[in-house]
């Protein structure tokens, strides 16, 4: 397990190098979206239509934030659980997404996806939307603004704390943390 500095774009050639377990901070524009927005977006791509955003060599971080508060770029902004994305990611993978941030397990689809194009799933700790929104520098909201806290935003990062939890060859921290946790008790 490694120390991993990260500037996006997070292209395929660097997903490669990152293992589950590697600490990671993540500088530079990631995207927010949460379920209705990943449901917009695959219909968009279903109708053969552009998306609001390239998400060839992205990150896409599953968060729904509160509002900021004087001289805040952003409010309080953790993890959403990944697991309602499941039905959506294989599709944005597809189309070149090499990033996804949230918490929780993820499906075998999304898995599977992973793998054969080249993503990794990275966690950020539940609770610490607080601490979490200080490492965010500016906030857009560049699409789907009806959506309220689930708009997609475009955001500016500094050094944003993350754990790989799955890499590109399907290593999962949460399988293999749990039998490494395991062995030590015996």
């Amino acid at each position: 397990m490694a120390n991993v500095k990260i500037t996006t774009p997070l292209t395929r050639e660097a997903v490669k190098n990152l293992k589950a377990g590697d600490s990671c901070l993540i500088s530079g524009v990631i995207y927010t979206a949460r379920d209705a927005a990943h449901k917009r977006l695959c219909e968009l791509v279903a109708q053969g239509k552009e998306l609001p955003m390239d998400v060839k060599d992205s990150i896409i971080y599953f968060v729904g934030p509160t509002p900021a508060k004087p001289g805040q770029a952003i409010g309080s902004a953790g993890p959403t659980t990944s697991y309602r994305m499941d039905a959506y990611s294989p599709i944005l993978i597809e189309q070149g997404l090499t990033g996804m941030i949230g918490k929780g397990k993820r499906g075998p689809e999304v898995i599977d996806a992973m793998k054969q194009h080249g993503a990794v799933y990275f966690g950020a700790i539940g609770g610490c939307g607080a601490l979490l929104s200080q490492c965010i520098k500016e906030a857009e909201i560049i699409a789907y603004e009806d959506l309220g806290a689930e708009a997609i935003r475009r955001l500016v990062v500094e050094d944003f704390p993350v754990v790989v939890i799955i890499d590109s060859q399907g290593n999962n921290l949460y399988e293999t943390g749990k039998a490494n946790y395991l062995a030590s008790t015996k």
